[in-house]
C-alpha cells in the first residue's frame, strides 16, 4: 500500500514515521523490504535495529551488514544508499531523537541483552 500510493497511506506505523528500507538478502540475494521506523538528518536516514527489544537483530541488519547498498523510501521518495553502523557521537544525538519519537526505545534498550544499533543510511 506504502508504495502504491507513494507513502500517503502506510507512512505512519501507530503514530510514528515509517520508511521502506529494501536490502538484499543475505543468503538468499533477493530484495527484501521492511517497514521501520526512521529518523531524517538532512540527506542520511537513521534507522534502529531494534528487533522489538528482543536478543539478536533484525533480519534487515544482518543483510545491511553483509550489502551496505541499501534502498529507502520515505513518503514518494525513493533513495539509493550506504548503511553503516553509527558513531559514538551519532548514537548519542540519535537515540535522544528516536526516544523522543518512540518512547519505547527506551525500555527495548534496558530490556536487550546487547546495545541495540543505530544505522545510518546516507548517499
Amino acid at each position: 500500500m506504502y508504495r502504491r500510493t507513494n507513502g500517503r497511506l502506510g507512512a505512519k506505523l501507530l503514530w510514528f514515521p515509517a520508511a521502506l528500507l529494501t536490502t538484499t538478502g543475505r543468503k538468499s540475494g533477493a530484495s527484501r523490504t521492511t517497514p521501520t521506523l526512521y529518523l531524517r538528518d538532512g540527506d542520511k536516514i537513521v534507522l534502529p535495529a531494534s528487533y522489538g527489544g528482543r536478543d539478536g537483530k533484525p533480519a534487515w541488519y544482518l543483510n545491511l551488514k553483509t550489502e551496505p547498498k541499501v534502498r529507502v523510501q520515505v513518503r514518494d521518495e525513493v533513495m539509493d544508499l550506504i548503511a553503516r553502523d553509527a558513531t559514538d557521537h551519532e548514537r548519542r544525538l540519535y537515540w535522544r531523537k528516536l526516544t523522543r519519537i518512540y518512547p519505547p526505545y527506551k525500555g527495548y534498550q534496558q530490556a536487550a541483552d546487547r546495545r541495540i544499533p543505530l544505522v545510518v543510511c546516507e548517499p
